[in-house]
């Protein structure tokens, strides 16, 4: 029977792991990725936590407070960077403290989502925790952390506050007080995007949409080169950003005919110009998109 329960929810995963194993073999990389996920596991049962799952080179797991997700995460990254392999391996982590529906042995919720995003949005070696988390640490704990950025996350309309664990002693002294991103101004207020049967909107009231082949994104384009979900088109902090999640990437050219390429990658939209998925933007083509920033 399902369960509803408020948990710490834990992304852990292996940076770069690919590429190591474009670049080792698999032999070498296996024994690699799994040196990892065994330090991942450990940490997580040591610290009262529970392995939800793997996935490929990540750990999904929960803990019943936030304190405990965080000392789980310090300790992977410490042990990880430790390890005496051939290979140098990191990782990044997200958490994310929120009510989850568990059932059997598997967990879902939007805040399971939101920690995933959170994963996303760290870097080699750092731990990223959403503000939720934050406020349900213990002094100690929340002393150790510092704002960083804000991220919208698919499925909520408000912005998501990201907060860095400094686990490394020479972090302490570059700690800095919280921010206020909300202070941040630009003079587009909103992001116009059209193809030549669709418009829609990013602005304070709808901060992310998806576009993608795929009839469930909020921007539907068809084409064999496009992906199912092909990218993200995100407001933060009064800027408007194009965050590639495709194969083939995503051409941008701005109307003074400035051209970029995206793939796995983000860019700032400014002004207006056009967007190619997967293919060099033709002004013509119905799989183009047309986007402009108004005031």
């Amino acid at each position: 029977m399902a369960q509803a329960l408020e948990v710490a929810i834990l992304f852990a995963d292996v940076v770069g792991s690919t590429q190591i194993y474009d670049r080792f073999g698999d032999d070498k990389a296996s024994t690699t990725v799994a040196r990892c996920l065994r330090v991942m596991k450990d940490a997580t049962t040591t610290n009262n936590g529970a392995v939800i799952k793997t996935i490929g080179d990540e750990v999904m797991a929960t803990f019943p407070s936030a304190d405990d997700a965080v000392s789980a995460a310090v300790q992977m990254q410490k042990l990880v960077g430790a390890g005496d392999d051939e290979i140098q391996v990191s990782i990044r982590v997200g958490c994310h403290f929120g009510p989850v529906v568990q059932d059997q042995n598997d967990i879902f919720g939007a805040a399971v989502h939101t920690a995933h995003r959170l994963t996303s949005q760290a870097k080699s070696k750092q731990i990223v925790v959403s503000e939720a988390s934050v406020n349900n640490m213990s002094s100690e704990r929340r002393a150790q952390t510092r704002q960083i950025d804000i991220a919208t996350v698919r499925g909520r309309k408000d912005e998501v506050a990201l907060f860095e664990v400094l686990w490394q002693p020479d972090e302490a002294t570059g700690m800095f007080p919280k921010i206020d991103w909300g202070s941040s101004t630009n003079n587009a207020t909103r992001l116009v995007l059209s193809t030549s049967n669709q418009e829609i909107i990013v602005d304070d009231r709808l901060k992310g949409i998806s576009i993608g082949r795929a009839d469930d994104n909020d921007l539907v384009v068809k084409g064999h080169l496009i992906s199912r979900m092909h990218a993200r088109v995100e407001m933060q902090r009064g800027k408007f950003f194009l965050i590639d999640q495709s194969t083939n990437g995503t051409f941008l050219e701005t109307a003074q005919g400035d051209q970029a390429f995206v793939r796995r990658d983000s860019a700032q939209l400014t002004g207006a110009g056009i967007l190619g998925l997967g293919s060099i933007a033709e002004k013509k083509s119905l799989s183009t998109i047309q986007y402009r920033c108004d005031g």
